[in-house]
């Protein structure tokens, strides 16, 4: 009895608590990576239509169904609703940078296999561990290091698996850059949201910064296509799927998890979504990857693996 008396007292007390976080967080990151690999399927049903459309459609529709929530928010003041100091410029930053991430992955999938964009888009490791090091002083074990690397080298692999394909596929290459330069975005992302989040609730920063990136593929919708004369009822139904799925729950739970874990580690964590996709892919797409790509997956495997093994010495604490 004595035992028990002391956990639930004290550090006793702290420790469930900080295990019970850690559980938290990794639950739901289990459910949001599930729903990435859906997400190049979904939008392979809609390449016959208008990839800004589609985008805009899904950043839209994510933002409308997280409006009631935060009117209940607002009305009860249970949370943080007003933005603090410089937090509106940063939100506005994380928004626009979330809108043209979507935009280029979306469109790099017109024109490339789901394996190579899936893999390509989540290679921002490499760049995060580099500017986490460098701005805020992060010590990262040689572990964390080289499976970052390799990680990087499977993702690298498994988009040269596609240059021989062209028949197959519109323009590998121009798909492939696109996803690149989706990946590179989604990392200057990923380090506002670092930044932010700490001293804001999941739907404080998540509403606004869903807001700016609505906004911001909807101008480029409007100046690039113009107003569309007609919607198919395909496109309205993918994205639906892609705001639900992959945005709400998919980057809802990266934008919850950000504030407990380094953006490196999520990063790369997150490039187990090409297995899923490509497995997908292969059953309800019938695409089936060339023997490189598999290679290449186990890599970014083995990489992901070993970045997980030992955790960075500096981290956010749990709250």
């Amino acid at each position: 009895m004595k035992n028990w008396f002391v956990l639930w007292t004290g550090s006793g007390r702290r420790i469930l608590s900080q295990s019970y976080s850690k559980i938290k967080v990794f639950i739901v990151l289990a459910i949001g990576l599930t729903t990435f690999g859906f997400a190049p399927i979904l939008v392979k049903f809609a390449t016959e239509h208008s990839a800004l459309l589609l985008v805009a459609i899904r950043t839209v529709g994510a933002f409308l169904m997280l409006v009631p929530f935060y009117l209940y928010q607002k009305k009860s003041k249970k949370y943080d609703v007003k933005p603090v100091g410089n937090e509106t410029k940063w939100m506005a930053l994380a928004g626009i940078a979330l809108g043209l991430h979507f935009i280029l992955w979306i469109s790099s999938l017109y024109y490339t296999s789901v394996a190579s964009a899936s893999v390509l888009v989540t290679i921002h490791p490499i760049m995060l561990i580099v500017a986490e090091r460098a701005l805020y002083k992060m010590k990262f074990p040689m572990t964390v290091w080289i499976g970052v690397f390799v990680a990087f080298s499977g993702s690298v692999l498994l988009g040269v698996s596609d240059y021989n394909t062209e028949s197959e596929f519109l323009n590998p290459v121009l798909g492939n850059g696109m996803a690149f330069a989706a990946a590179a975005i989604f990392a200057v992302y990923f380090l506002i949201g670092r930044k932010v989040r700490q001293n804001r609730s999941w739907l404080g920063y998540v509403f606004p910064v869903y807001g700016y990136a609505a906004a911001t593929c909807l101008a480029v919708l409007l100046v690039v296509e113009g107003i569309p004369g007609s919607i198919d009822p395909i496109v309205i139904w993918v994205g639906i799927g892609l705001a639900v799925g992959p945005q709400l729950m998919g980057h809802g739970s990266l934008n919850y998890a950000v504030k407990y874990v380094s953006p490196t580690l999520l990063s790369t964590l997150i490039l187990t979504e090409p297995i899923f996709a490509t497995i997908l892919a292969f059953f309800i797409l019938g695409e089936l990857p060339a023997v490189l790509s598999f290679i290449a997956i186990a890599v970014t495997l083995v990489g992901v693996v070993l970045t997980w093994k030992r955790k960075p010495r500096k981290q956010a604490k749990d709250h």
